[in-house]
């Protein structure tokens, strides 16, 4: 990270962790919403899920990765902001991101069905993890 004064008039910083799992978010995220195109075309669903299970399952995964990857990517970049990271924040990125294609495969039910418990799993321990360290590192960090 690298900082300049006030005074010099910028502050800046490098944050290679944020920066690369949000590049993989918006790639998940992209593989997705890809994956919901395809299913509408081939059930012939242009707006909304028509009522469509498979539209519905596809949907629902991408809903649900929007709902749990920006409060592990704010967490992240805050913890790499903090200086109390180390690399196991990036094993922790990756098997996040890993169980969100899990869990975006699983959905689709089948013999990937289980993908969607690994998914599922991997987010809430992670969200809880990340969670409980960064409230731990506030504590200990001090004041400004």
């Amino acid at each position: 990270m690298t900082r300049t004064t006030a005074n010099e008039g910028t502050i800046r910083m490098n944050l290679p962790l944020t920066l690369t799992m949000a590049a993989a978010a918006g790639l998940i995220n992209l593989w997705l919403a890809i994956r919901i195109g395809q299913v509408r075309t081939s059930q012939k669903v242009s707006v909304g899920d028509g009522g469509n299970e498979f539209v519905i399952r596809r949907m629902r995964a991408q809903a649900n990765f929007v709902e749990y990857t920006p409060f592990v990517l704010v967490l992240i970049g805050a913890l790499e902001c903090s200086g109390y990271a180390a690399t196991w924040l990036w094993v922790v990125g990756v098997v996040y991101m890993i169980g969100r294609l899990a869990h975006g495969l699983g959905m689709d039910g089948g013999a990937f069905g289980i993908g969607r418990m690994i998914g599922t799993l991997t987010s809430m321990l992670t969200l809880l993890g990340l969670s409980g360290y960064a409230i731990y590192v506030a504590s200990i960090m001090p004041a400004a």
